[in-house]
């Protein structure tokens, strides 16, 4: 009885959560009217560390070389010379030869790759304000005057921004693009609240070469799962404010396979976990649908337990569609009969992150260290054999 007692009071808790997200989305969204700081345009460097071909590489690639900017440049860079995206930079170069487009071959030396090509790149870069996009990533014309323009405010040390999906071509991307939609960007809605935007999103980094260095460089986060939101929370610690953007880059999925989505969702998840240990348990409030399940089963699918179901689907549907509006997120909508099972996915996802610290990351496998840190896998068993000498 008091099992059923406590998953009605945490459903409800969920159902209140979702609700708040949702005001949230809207009042973040809201039409308003943005005051642009005259003549503030300053040179930026695009930087982009990539590995192997994502879906749709070259027009990802191409939508930051049509920037409705003054001056920029874009540099790529990999870890690798060999790397099968290379001939794909050489033809950007080619089409795009008023760019100044770069291609940095850089040996990593962290075990996070990204961060360490990031090092590279940030110490080629010839202009002082920095934009770092993952790979996956596709802009449209107006990105980078809307994502610079928050640094006209002296207070501001990172802009970030949140993301949608974009071409989910089977049933995982689909669900992939439910998380993203339905409950990730609603999500950063509330911890950009409760947290008081003390992090940074992936999909965007935006900062002044001054503020990075004074956090220790990339070099600094090069051994982080977590990069972005370690740089975040650094910018954060010298008093710079992180500032949350408006607009929404769209990450372009195509197809997935069912392995490769599990292995990035519980390496977000773990990630999560040891970022905010003492949020991660908070996420149970998240999963109204998965527990309301677990009620109904519990109580044999009596009456009782079967309105608390019935709330939860139509709660989180309707919730995802209005969110969808404000966020322009076509590609959601499409998928939305499957949210419930979106739902299950990442309860599953959270219990799996929840126990063991071994997370796959492009192929690489690593241990997750409490602090955050990663260390090859092969490492910690010789280690291990060390410590039985």
């Amino acid at each position: 009885m008091l099992i059923k007692v406590l998953l009605m009071l945490v459903i409800t808790a969920g159902w209140i959560y979702w609700l708040t997200a949702l005001i949230l989305v809207y009042d973040f969204f809201r039409p308003r009217k943005v005051e642009a700081v005259e003549g503030f345009a300053p040179a930026v460097s695009i930087l982009k560390p990539v590995k192997g071909l994502d879906y749709q590489a070259y027009e990802n690639f191409a939508s930051f070389c049509r920037q409705d900017y003054p001056e920029y440049e874009v540099i790529f860079g990999v870890a690798d010379a060999a790397d099968p995206v290379v001939p794909v930079i050489y033809r950007l170069q080619r089409d795009f030869p008023e760019r100044g487009i770069r291609l940095i071959v850089g040996e990593t030396f962290g075990t996070n790759r990204k961060a360490s090509l990031l090092h590279h790149l940030a110490g080629a870069a010839r202009y002082d304000v920095l934009v770092v996009s993952d790979s996956d990533m596709r802009a449209t014309p107006d990105y980078l005057q809307r994502v610079v323009a928050p640094l006209a405010d002296a207070g501001v040390g990172l802009v970030t921004c949140p993301y949608r999906a974009g071409a989910p071509l089977n049933l995982t991307a689909g669900l992939e693009a439910l998380h993203m939609g339905a409950t990730f960007l609603p999500s950063v809605m509330v911890a950009r609240k409760v947290l008081n935007m003390r992090f940074a999103l992936g999909a965007t980094l935006a900062l002044r070469k001054e503020d990075l260095a004074a956090v220790g460089g990339f070099a600094a986060v090069a051994n982080y799962l977590a990069d972005d939101y370690q740089l975040g929370a650094r910018i954060a610690a010298l008093g710079r404010r992180v500032f949350l953007s408006d607009y929404i880059i769209t990450c372009y999925l195509g197809a997935t396979s069912f392995l490769e989505q599990w292995e990035r969702e519980v390496r977000w998840m773990r990630c999560s976990r040891v970022s905010r240990p003492l949020e991660y348990p908070g996420l149970l409030l998240t999963f109204c649908t998965p527990l309301s399940l677990v009620l109904a089963v519990i109580s044999r699918f009596d009456a009782v337990s079967l309105r608390f179901l019935l709330v939860s689907l139509v709660l989180r549907w309707v919730m995802a569609w209005l969110v969808s509006l404000p966020t322009d997120n076509t590609e959601m909508r499409r998928w939305l009969i499957w949210l419930p099972v979106r739902d299950l996915l990442s309860a599953l996802t959270w219990c799996a992150a929840g126990v063991g610290r071994r997370v796959r990351w492009r192929g690489e496998e690593f241990i997750l260290q409490s602090d955050g840190q990663m260390l090859p896998a092969a490492e910690e068993g010789v280690a291990e054999n060390k410590g039985h000498l």
